[in-house]
C-alpha cells in the first residue's frame, strides 16, 4: 500500500512540473512574442547626398536610402527572394503569367492624409517607365493597369514577364501621389526636393551639404511602426571623418561600406560597439567598371577598348587597393547570377598586347611617346575609386597614353557630367539587381542611350544584342533563357562597351545600441520601420 502511494505521489509530482514547464514555456513564448519593443529615439545615418529625393525618376543608392523611407511599394522580400506584403496585403498571378492582381491596405495614405489608390500604383508606373533610368527595360511588358477598384490594381502585360515581381519593390516601383507629381515636367516638380510618400518617415528638412531630417509618420499604414521619432542622414565628404564618427558613435548606421578605406573597414569590424555585416546586398549585385564613352575615336575603335583591358590588372587592384574585398570580375553578369557565362573571352594583363592592339589600330606613338589622350571620371564619395582611377593612370602610360584625372565634388557634380556623356572613361559602381531585365539589360540596349546616369551612356548600339535581351526578356523556359544571356556575354565581352573589373563585397556598420535592422536580400534599400533604439525612452 506504501509503494502504491508513493507511485501514486510520484505521479502526481512527475505530472505537476512538466505542466508547469509546458505552462512557463507556452508563458515565456507569449511574453516574448507580446514583447514590446522600445519607441523613440534619432537613427544618425552616414551616407551621401543625394540629387532629389524622387526614386521614381532617378536610379541609385544615395536617393534609395532616404526614398525608402519615404516612399512605400507593393512588395518587400524576404533573404531568399521570396515576396512579402507591404502595400500589398495580397496578390495574385494569373496561369498564364500575363495579369498579375495586387489588393492594396485598406486605410493607407500618403503624408498629406489623402488616400492611396489603384489610379496612384498605375500612375507610378507610368512615371517610373518614362523617367527611371531603366524603367523601360523593367515595364515595357506591361500593357495597362485596371484601376476601376481603388483597393486594387491588375496588371495586364502583353506576354509573360519573370522579372516582374521583383521589380514591384519599393525601390523600383515606388508609389507616389498622383495629385502631388501629376501634371507638368515632373523632373521640375517641388516635390522632389520636398516629397509628399507613403512610407514610414515624412519629410522635414534638407540643408544642401549637411544633411536630411525624416520623422516619424504617425499615421503609417503599418500599425505601431516605426519605432524611431527621427532619422538624420549626414553628409561628411571626408573618408577619415565618416571612419571617426562610427568610431565615437556620432553616427549609427554606415551602409555600403561608406567608410573609408579598407583599411578602416578591417579596424572597424573590430570594434564591440559595432556590428558588421555583408547580409543585406544580394539584390543588387553590386560590381564596379569602366564604361567607355564608344561615340568619339580613339574610343570607337575596339582594337583601342582591349588594349586598355589589357593594361589594367584586376589581381592587382583587388589585393592592393581593395585588400582582397572583392573578386575579379570578367563580364557584364555577376558570378553569382545564375545566367552567367564562365567561359567569356578573358583580357589578362599583357602591356606588350597592348601596344600591339593599339599600333593595329593605327595610333602610333608620336615623338614624345604619346599615341593619345584620355580623362578619367569616378564616382565619389569612396577612396579605392579614386586610387584605382589614378593606377589606370600609370598603367595607360605603359602604351603611350595620356591620362588625365577629373576629380568632382560631390556625387551631384558627377552625375550631371556623366549624364552629358562628358566622359572617355568613368569609373562607376553599378547593380545587377534581382533579374538581368531590370538590373543588366538597361546598360546595353539600344533603346535606353539616355542623358541619365545608370543608362546606356556609353552609346553602345548593337542590333543582335538588342534580339537577344528582348527574346530573354520573356522566354519562360530557364535554359533556354540561359542559353540567350550567355550569346549576350560573349558578345559584350568581345566588343568591350564596358571594362568590368571588380565584384564588389559591401559591408553595412552599424551601432550595437540599435536592432530590427533589415537583412534580407534589399538590406538598406528597405524601410527602417523595423529599427529600434534599444534604450528606448
Amino acid at each position: 500500500m506504501k509503494a502504491d502511494k508513493r507511485s501514486w505521489y510520484q505521479l502526481i509530482w512527475v505530472t505537476l512540473i512538466v505542466f508547469l514547464f509546458f505552462f512557463g514555456l507556452i508563458a515565456g513564448q507569449a511574453l516574448a512574442q507580446g514583447k514590446k519593443v522600445p519607441r523613440g529615439g534619432t537613427l544618425k545615418v552616414l551616407y551621401l547626398e543625394p540629387t532629389h529625393l524622387n526614386p521614381a525618376i532617378v536610379s541609385g543608392t544615395p536617393t534609395g536610402v532616404p526614398g525608402m523611407q519615404l516612399f512605400a511599394g507593393l512588395l518587400q522580400f524576404d533573404d531568399k527572394f521570396q515576396p512579402r506584403p507591404y502595400l500589398a496585403t495580397k496578390w495574385e498571378v494569373s496561369p498564364d503569367g500575363r495579369t498579375y492582381t495586387f489588393h492594396l491596405q485598406k486605410g493607407a495614405t500618403f503624408h498629406d492624409g489623402k488616400p492611396i489608390t489603384s489610379a496612384d500604383v498605375a500612375f507610378s508606373l507610368e512615371t517610373v517607365s518614362k523617367n527611371h533610368p531603366f524603367g523601360v527595360a523593367m515595364f515595357r511588358a506591361v500593357d495597362k493597369v485596371d484601376t476601376s477598384d481603388p483597393h486594387v490594381a491588375i496588371f495586364k502585360l502583353k506576354h509573360p514577364y519573370p522579372a516582374f515581381l521583383a521589380a514591384t519593390h519599393p525601390l523600383l516601383l515606388p508609389i507616389i501621389p498622383k495629385h502631388i507629381y501629376g501634371g507638368g515636367e515632373i523632373r521640375k516638380n517641388p516635390a522632389n526636393i520636398k516629397p509628399v510618400g507613403s512610407g514610414p518617415f515624412k519629410f522635414v528638412e534638407w540643408k544642401k551639404g549637411q544633411h536630411i531630417i525624416l520623422e516619424r509618420n504617425p499615421n503609417f499604414f503599418r500599425k505601431g511602426k516605426p519605432y524611431l521619432d527621427r532619422i538624420i542622414i549626414e553628409f561628411i565628404s571626408d573618408p577619415a571623418a565618416r571612419t571617426v564618427a562610427l568610431e565615437t558613435g556620432a553616427t549609427h548606421f554606415v551602409p555600403y561600406s561608406y567608410v573609408g578605406s579598407p583599411e578602416d573597414i578591417r579596424r572597424l569590424e573590430k570594434m564591440p560597439h559595432l556590428a558588421a555585416t555583408t547580409k543585406g546586398f544580394e539584390a543588387i549585385g553590386a560590381r564596379g567598371w569602366f564604361a567607355i564613352n564608344t561615340r568619339k575615336p580613339p574610343l570607337n575603335n575596339v582594337k583601342v577598348r582591349k588594349a586598355i583591358a589589357h593594361l589594367m590588372n584586376k589581381e592587382f587592384i583587388i589585393k592592393e587597393i581593395y585588400m582582397g574585398i572583392g573578386k575579379t570580375a570578367t563580364g557584364p553578369f555577376r558570378y553569382t547570377n545564375p545566367f552567367y557565362n564562365p567561359n567569356v573571352q578573358k583580357y589578362e594583363y599583357n602591356v606588350d598586347k597592348a601596344n600591339q592592339l593599339l599600333d593595329e589600330a593605327g595610333y602610333k606613338r608620336g615623338a614624345d611617346g604619346t599615341r593619345f589622350a584620355l580623362s578619367l571620371d569616378w564616382i565619389p564619395g569612396v577612396a579605392t575609386n579614386q586610387s584605382t582611377c589614378e593606377y589606370l593612370k600609370e598603367q595607360l602610360k605603359k602604351a603611350g597614353i595620356n591620362a588625365s584625372l577629373r576629380p568632382v565634388p560631390d556625387f551631384p557634380s558627377w552625375a550631371a557630367r556623366i549624364s552629358k556623356w562628358d566622359f572617355d572613361l568613368n569609373l562607376d559602381i553599378v547593380f545587377d539587381y534581382p533579374d538581368p531585365v531590370i538590373g543588366i539589360e538597361r546598360m546595353y540596349i539600344s533603346k535606353n542611350i539616355k542623358n541619365l546616369i545608370w543608362t546606356n551612356t556609353m552609346g553602345y548600339n548593337n542590333p543582335e544584342v538588342d534580339r537577344l535581351f528582348a527574346e530573354a526578356q520573356v522566354e519562360q523556359n530557364f535554359e533556354k533563357r540561359k542559353k540567350l544571356y550567355h550569346k549576350v556575354q560573349e558578345i559584350l565581352v568581345d566588343e568591350l562597351p564596358i571594362i568590368w573589373h571588380l565584384e564588389v563585397e559591401y559591408y553595412l556598420f552599424y551601432n550595437r545600441d540599435f536592432d530590427g535592422v533589415p537583412l534580407d536580400v534589399w538590406g538598406p534599400l528597405n524601410p527602417y520601420d523595423t529599427i529600434y533604439w534599444k534604450k528606448g525612452k
